[in-house]
């Protein structure tokens, strides 16, 4: 009988198609196969070609993709699916009524699952891959699938050593809480930051975990302790890794074959909290948007948020500024930007409503207490502080006005983009080329007037003002004779007229600058004595210096 025992003990753990189900979850594969197909076992994904040799599918989930399920050819894999005994079969829609792809389903008697018709084909592969392999995985289990936290606890449990989850770009996903198991100075710094101090990809040690096939050890350095570490992949994507400080060595080797054993059920669970996070970003950014920019449903999208607008909202927005917006650099940059933004709120107002929304990460900062602005001032304060963590480019964020109600929102936006541009006007071109330029952040209030200047100068540019006046023949005249006729005007102003100013500040001689202000009156019939002219003429150069500088 003992020997019967290890014997059954030994047995590998048979997967069925409800497992699977299970692990897959509704928010990416919707499932309606019959009752007793649920039993069948699973042993494999396939992706079905249709230009392919068909191959054996027994006990397989098969993914039908580019073929409609209205099309001959979907019957022909259903009856073939059938006839070959696969698992199931998962589909999408695109508009054919879920009940006849059930009906053409049943007539084969092979289950069926429909997948959203927006579910990307190469998460649903790993996903479904990775759900295989985690049902016949009997370690941690229990634990809510996505849950990272509750993972981390359970995986330091069986390990006897503190568990840090981090995704490929060195952010901590998860960590255990246990209490008394031994922890050092790195370990405490990246829980409290959330983030490693090196980047993945330039330390040696993670290069070390995602080149080996299993859970290796990485020996102590200086005063941080040795660590165990695992590459978490499904398939041959690599979703992050596992770090657990070394039990000692007389547990070691039980810790790294219970990392390996994991391993399955650790990519499905950093696959769900991925999906969870995706849904939820994308979520919040559609909620927003809404709030934003459609007025009339901001109630419904703010009651979604859990929105509290009973003492006014300001809407902040943040950007980096780079020379350069569409590489791989620049997107992983504003999607961490995003992280802090989310961080820092959160600190602050024990709550966040962030949101990546074309390029611009917004939040949604509450009006709470006697000065709210202050709060508002401080959180943008310490958001840019924290930029160099994330860029070598710097940050601009602004905040714009206060608005009593979600209605209002789209102007507290407006606001807050005006201001948001205006400061990356006044940002130094070769200061921006070269990373060099400081964080620029600011209220609205902070920068009134300038911008309401600019509102002047933007209608004086939609109705043609501008085009033949006598500041665009001066800058024509410039730009062809290499005069400097526009700078003497500028200097003009500056100085309330004063010759000797003038001269000073455009280092010149003072009857250098009797001569320019005598050809101005002459060939260009300035009259510097006619208080409208003059008006018209400050107003148009200060335009000017206020919009965008050239090369930008």
């Amino acid at each position: 009988m003992e020997n019967e025992s290890k014997n059954v003990g030994v047995q590998p753990v048979i997967v069925r198609l409800a497992d699977c189900i299970q692990l897959m979850q509704a928010d990416l594969v919707v499932a309606s196969p019959d009752p007793d197909k649920l039993a069948h076992r699973v042993s494999d994904i396939v992706m079905y070609d249709p230009l392919g040799e068909w191959a054996g599918v027994e006990d397989r989930i098969i993914l039908a993709v580019g073929l409609s399920c209205d099309s001959v050819e979907f019957e022909d894999l259903l009856e073939r699916a059938s006839s070959g005994s696969a698992a199931a079969v998962i589909t999408k829609a695109h508009g054919v009524p879920v009940e006849r792809i059930h009906a053409t389903a049943a007539r084969h008697g092979v289950a069926l699952l429909v997948a959203p018709d927006g579910a990307d084909w190469t998460r649903l592969v790993a996903l479904a891959r990775a759900s295989v392999v985690g049902a016949g995985a009997d370690a941690v289990s229990g634990v809510r699938l996505g849950d990272l936290y509750a993972f981390a606890n359970a995986a330091a449990a069986i390990t006897n050593g503190a568990v840090s989850i981090v995704d490929p770009l060195g952010r901590v996903l998860g960590y255990s809480t246990l209490p008394g198991q031994a922890i050092d100075e790195l370990r405490r710094v990246t829980t409290l930051s959330l983030e490693e101090t090196k980047a993945p990809a330039f330390d040696p040690d993670f290069k070390a975990a995602y080149d080996s096939p299993g859970a290796i050890l990485i020996p102590a350095v200086r005063d941080e302790m040795a660590r165990l570490a695992l590459a978490v992949r499904a398939g041959d994507e690599l979703l992050g890794s596992i770090w657990i400080i070394d039990p000692g060595e007389e547990m070691r080797d039980a810790a790294l074959r219970a990392l390996d054993k994991m391993a399955p059920l650790a990519g499905l669970h950093m696959l769900h909290a991925r999906s969870a996070i995706d849904y939820g970003e994308r979520r919040n950014g559609d909620l927003i948007r809404t709030l934003l920019d459609d007025t009339a449903h901001a109630s419904f999208a703010a009651a979604q948020l859990g929105l509290d607008a009973a003492h006014g909202l300001a809407v902040a927005a943040f950007s980096i500024v780079r020379p350069k917006t569409g590489s791989l650099e620049a997107i992983q940059e504003i999607q961490k930007l995003l992280y802090l933004v989310t961080t820092v709120c959160n600190v602050q107002f024990n709550n966040s409503h962030c949101a990546l929304i074309d390029s611009v990460v917004y939040a949604l900062l509450p009006c709470e207490g006697n000065t709210p602005r202050v709060s508002h001032r401080r959180v943008i304060a310490e958001i840019g502080a924290y930029a160099h963590t994330i860029s070598g480019f710097p940050l601009i964020a602004a905040v714009g006005g206060v608005a009593p109600t979600v209605e209002s929102l789209p102007g507290s936006r407006a606001e807050a983009l005006e201001t948001l541009q205006f400061l990356l006007n006044q940002q130094s071109a070769v200061g921006v080329r070269s990373g060099k330029a400081t964080p620029a952040v600011a209220l609205y209030e902070d920068h009134k007037i300038p911008l309401d200047l600019l509102k002047i100068g933007a209608f004086i540019d939609e109705h043609g003002m501008a085009e033949h006046d006598v500041i665009a023949r001066i800058q024509s005249h410039d730009a062809e004779q290499e005069s400097e006729y526009l700078d003497t005007l500028r200097a003009y102003f500056a100085s309330n007229g004063s010759i000797s100013s003038m001269a000073g500040s455009l280092h010149v001689h003072n009857n250098t600058v009797r001569y320019r202000l005598a050809r101005l009156i002459k060939d260009f019939g300035v009259d510097l004595d006619d208080p409208q002219l003059r008006l018209w003429l400050w107003l148009r150069l200060t335009m000017m210096d206020l919009g965008p500088k050239p090369g930008r």
